[in-house]
């Protein structure tokens, strides 16, 4: 039996009592702050400590008063779905003088408080370190004036910062994705899409102006998220002569059919020698050049607003957590540090490495090193560049290498948003590579029927924000019809498979890697990307899909709960998907506020049901409307939907009615997220390169043929942790349990300890994984080319 890790730590066994933490939110809002402060007040309530709200950030700091107040559970109810930052934010010109800091310092010792946890961008962060370098003096300077006794110095001595990223730019460095750039996305995204429609009516030109002054991110993925023609960004100003080559695009691009063309540029975009490339600018060139109809939209705050998304809501609260305990484990020494997203990760990075290096950012574009400024911005930037031009710029048949192998792509199982931008991806990189791409209908059942057809460069255009599976898909494996299968792929000359989908995905593959004994047609390169609303796919902690369903569910949780308002207490019960799975149930719960998530994984029975009503009952009680409780639909035979429903409308009579929502096959539908285009979109183009360069190790010259017998020529491609890891899925067959289809450890699990925390109930909270402080510059394996982000 494996001993116990001595480094486990369970939070129980950690007190904040005594400690008093102030909690604000400085520069620009961003979606998802409130998830933020949410999460910052429940878990400082959670361990004992004081918690306080400085409205309106620095300026609430230094004006004090009514701006400094102590905060309560029931106070953040009802803020997690709101946009904005409901405890204001404003800049502060008072805070960047002495006198204003004097000030501040003396506000904050009136109330005992030595911890601070900024929700902000790097001027405000920048703030708080200069701040906290100079607390000793100024409370030395405020007992000269007779503001405080002598004693306070002693007893506040040492100021403890912890800082969030909050800005929808993801322009700060040493984290993936800071809060509210997804939720951004999510807002260009819904523009474009809508644009698309009007664009393709008219054959028009749009011209989309976006946000980010001085890092392109935005423009950079959602250009990649939708397809967009040609995107403008400040890290990489496009080439001299740039104007034509635009125009010749757009021409080319019209007289292979297509009906509109985006253009996407960054409100910060600039020429190689610095000039400003505005909007305006790029329209009045289409119109001149092409003669085209062009029209300008300019997003603005638009991108600032609205509720924030699945994955802000999630980030947030978990940023929130890890920075409570952060300040409970700092000592004097301990420097300030952001909490930070590496990969699928929470880490602690000390605040002034990430802010001198996001310095660097600016000082290496002023001076025209622009290469490396792409590369200061981290590898899942300089990754979304690699993949943009790959997939965007299609070379001349001329310039493209001539493999002479080809490769099948099918769609296999459930459909899930996002399969379509994986197929594009793959099609679009594997003809760059020079291979020919052949797309299977309707699954395995399709190619054993040999609906197996050649695509081309043109023939997956706009499939990204096309939701379901354009391919086709069915749940067919391949074991009783290998034979012909291996006939098909005879005939056609198959020389590599992409398979994308779910669970019947894996198990398809690993049927078709048996096979080899007997079909040496299935000795060649194969690879899965995991696609699946479930997220049950062994070997990867994410799968394609599963954050658009995660939104499908937020959104309607969001609704249903706004349907109570007004009238009396009510619970809500809502079914989700997921098969066995309960991540959609769980993650979901965590992004929507629910109070309970009943899940396969986590065993419950009459008891707990009992006492979860009872915890209900007690909250109900007090100042809190509604509640919300979620069940996966494969959770317990017994414990239904309706029983469960039953059991709360009966125990809770007088205090609260109940109702019931079964969520369906919606959670499936719907135009893809922002995430799951791109990680899409990035996965597949990274499977189709390690196809080719698996082809050319495999192929026999001597034999003029391709011949593939090892596990690792048959993969899975996952996001492990912190890193894409091509996994041979025999290797995952020992990490599966088949008769429920799913994984034996789930990473997710850690976070319902997190829900239970953040929904009152008392538990223990493993930190294990807490407490690092990372560097920087060291905080990212070197093989890491994509975030769990985009």
């Amino acid at each position: 039996m494996a001993q116990p890790d001595s480094k486990k730590i369970f939070f129980e066994n950690l007190s904040g009592a005594g400690k008093a933490i102030a909690v604000l939110t400085s520069g620009g809002d961003a979606q998802g702050m409130n998830g933020a402060v949410r999460a910052v007040v429940r878990m400082g309530l959670y361990v004992g400590a004081k918690v306080y709200f400085i409205h309106e950030g620095y300026q609430g700091m230094v004006d004090g008063g009514d701006n400094i107040k102590e905060a309560t559970w029931e106070s953040v109810s009802s803020m997690l779905q709101l946009g904005g930052t409901v405890i204001g934010s404003a800049r502060c010109k008072e805070f960047r003088t002495h006198e204003g800091r004097l000030k501040a310092a003396h506000n904050l010792v009136q109330h005992g408080i030595t911890n601070l946890c900024v929700i902000g961008g790097d001027g405000s962060l920048t703030g708080a370190n200069l701040f906290k370098e100079e607390w000793s003096g100024l409370l030395n300077e405020l007992v000269e004036q007779g503001l405080i006794e002598a004693d306070a110095v002693q007893k506040y001595s040492a100021l403890h910062i912890v800082g969030m990223v909050g800005s929808i730019d993801n322009d700060f460095c040493g984290t993936d994705m800071t809060i509210g750039t997804d939720s951004a996305l999510h807002r260009i995204i819904e523009v474009v899409d809508a644009i698309m429609t009007t664009a393709q009516s008219h054959q028009r030109t749009f011209v989309l102006e976006v946000m980010g002054r001085h890092c392109g991110y935005l423009a950079l993925v959602s250009g990649l998220a939708c397809g967009a023609d040609w995107v403008l960004i400040p890290e990489m100003p496009p080439e001299d002569g740039w104007e034509e080559k635009m125009c010749q695009k757009l021409s080319a691009t019209r007289s292979r059919g297509t009906r509109l063309n985006i253009i996407i540029v960054a409100e910060g975009a600039i020429d190689r020698h610095g000039k400003p490339i505005t909007s305006s600018f790029v329209k009045d060139l289409v119109v001149k050049c092409l003669g085209f109809d062009t029209r300008v939209t300019i997003l603005g705050h638009v991108q600032r607003g609205g509720t924030p998304s699945a994955f802000d809501r999630i980030l947030a609260s978990r940023m929130g957590v890890e920075a409570v305990l952060a300040l409970l484990e700092t000592t004097a020494n301990t420097p300030a540090c952001v909490v930070s997203l590496c990969g699928n990760t929470s880490v602690r990075v000390p605040l002034m490495e990430c802010v001198q290096m996001t310095q660097e950012v600016q000082k290496a574009m002023d001076q025209k090193r622009f290469e490396e400024a792409v590369k200061l911005r981290g590898r899942s930037f300089e990754n979304n560049l690699k993949t943009y031009k790959l997939l965007a710029h299609r070379k001349p048949e001329s310039e493209l290498p001539t493999s002479n192998f080809n490769v099948a792509v099918l769609n296999v199982g459930a459909p899930a948003a996002g399969m379509n931008a994986a197929v594009r991806s793959a099609v679009r990189v594997g003809i760059s590579e020079g291979h020919k791409m052949f797309a299977v209908s309707d699954g395995f059942e399709g190619f054993y029927k040999g609906q197996i057809k050649e695509v081309k460069w043109g023939d997956v255009g706009g499939w990204t924000g096309q939701g379901g599976s354009l391919l086709g898909t069915k749940r067919t494996l391949p074991a009783k019809h290998v034979e012909k299968i291996a006939e098909q792929m005879r005939k056609h000359n198959i020389n590599a498979l992409l398979i994308i989908g779910g669970f019947e995905a894996f198990e398809s593959l690993l049927q078709l890697y048996e096979a080899r004994a007997n079909y040496e047609e299935f000795c060649i390169p194969m690879c899965i990307l995991p696609a699946t609303i479930s997220n049950n796919v062994p070997g990867t902690d994410l799968s394609i899909g599963a954050d658009t369903a995660l939104n499908a569910i937020v959104e309607t949780c969001d609704r249903i709960k706004q349907s109570a308002s007004g009238t009396k207490r009510r619970v809500f019960i809502i079914e989700t998907m997921g098969g066995y799975c309960g991540y959609l149930a769980t993650v979901g719960g965590l992004a929507s506020g629910a109070d309970a998530a009943y899940i396969y994984e986590e065993p419950f029975d009459i008891k707990e049901l009992q006492a979860n009503v009872e915890h209900l009952t007690e909250k109900m009680k007090t100042s809190i409307q509604r509640g919300l409780v979620l069940r996966n639909e494969n959770c317990n035979e017994n414990y239904t939907t309706d029983f469960i429903y039953q059991l709360y409308s009966e125990e809770g009579r007088g205090v609260f009615d109940c109702r019931k929502n079964v969520l369906g096959h919606m959670q499936q539908g719907g135009a893809p997220s922002p995430f799951d285009r791109n990680f899409g979109t990035k996965i597949s183009a990274k499977a189709m390169q390690w196809v080719s360069k698996k082809l050319v190790e495999t192929f026999r010259q001597d034999e003029g043929r391709v011949f593939a017998n090892t596990e690792d020529s048959c993969c899975l491609l996952g996001m492990r942790r912190r890193t894409l890891v091509f996994q041979p899925v025999v290797q995952l067959k020992d990490e599966t349990d088949f008769v429920h289809r799913i994984p034996k450890e789930q990473w997710w699990l850690k976070l319902r300890p997190l829900m239970k925390i953040l929904a009152k109930y008392k538990t223990s909270y493993d930190v294990s994984d807490s407490g690092q402080l990372e560097h920087v510059v060291h905080n990212r394996p070197k093989d890491s080319d994509a975030s769990v982000a985009m």
